[in-house]
């Protein structure tokens, strides 16, 4: 029984090393964060690269962006330590936006000249937009240098119900704008708007409420002070 009792421990413990082996790499690979952005909008995204070698650093990334949907505007936010370049290519067909044609637009970006140590990862912001109205997610392949000269390349497009592939590039999804802050703003004017007019007349109802006290305190004043004249008479005729 315990001969058994080992041979399926030995068993469990084989299976879940190769569960670990297979989800290890797959788990740790150059991704996008956030993950979803609206569409026909401005996002900030960050590349996150985590460093999967025990004996070597990297030193470079290079992002391709998608020349079926260019975006216009990227701006990479400065990381300490690295630099950046921004290389930017013509458009076949030229694209509008703000009222004005674009006729180039980015077409990789690359940091170089720091280092993700084993065990680390770093990330690399951009801001990016206008983010096209007609696609449903961006895909951005990377290529991730390291310092013994190795290059992991990052290419290969995710596919819906398959298998995560081997060396997934990031996927940006695109998702419909979300009309409900608009919702929540309007709400929120009408709840002011109707706290200003419970206000205004309950400051009108306090104000009615002054002017009759004060009207019946005069009242008040007049008789008590007629009542004191009238005793005062009437004890001058009793003394005459």
């Amino acid at each position: 029984m315990k001969i058994v009792n080992r041979r399926s421990a030995a068993v469990c413990a084989l299976a879940a090393g190769t569960v670990l082996l297979v989800a290890g790499p797959a788990s740790a690979h150059v991704s996008v964060d956030p993950k979803e952005a609206a569409e026909g909008g401005y996002a900030t995204v960050n590349f996150k690269v985590p460093n999967e070698k025990d004996d070597a650093s990297t030193v470079k990334l290079e992002v391709t962006f998608p020349t079926d949907h260019p975006l216009a505007s990227v701006m990479p936010q400065p990381v300490p330590g690295w630099d950046v370049k921004v290389d930017k290519k013509k458009l076949d067909k030229p694209i509008e936006m703000h009222g004005e044609k674009i006729t180039e637009a980015v077409s990789k970006v690359t940091w170089s000249g720091g280092k993700v140590e084993p065990g680390q990862f770093q990330q690399f912001p951009v801001s990016m937009g206008q983010l096209p109205k007609d696609a449903d997610q961006l895909v951005f392949k990377a290529l991730q240098t390291y310092d013994d000269h190795d290059v992991v390349r990052w290419i290969e497009e995710p596919k819906e119900g398959a298998p995560e592939p081997e060396n997934p590039a990031p996927v940006l999804k695109l998702t419909a704008a979300d009309s409900e802050g608009d919702a929540a703003s309007g709400a929120s004017s009408d709840d002011a708007k109707q706290t200003a007019a419970t206000a205004e007349t309950d400051s009108d109802s306090g104000s009615g409420s002054d002017t009759t006290a004060r009207v019946l305190g005069v009242v008040g004043i007049v008789v008590g002070v007629a009542g004191v004249a009238f005793g005062v008479l009437a004890g001058r005729r009793r003394t005459a």
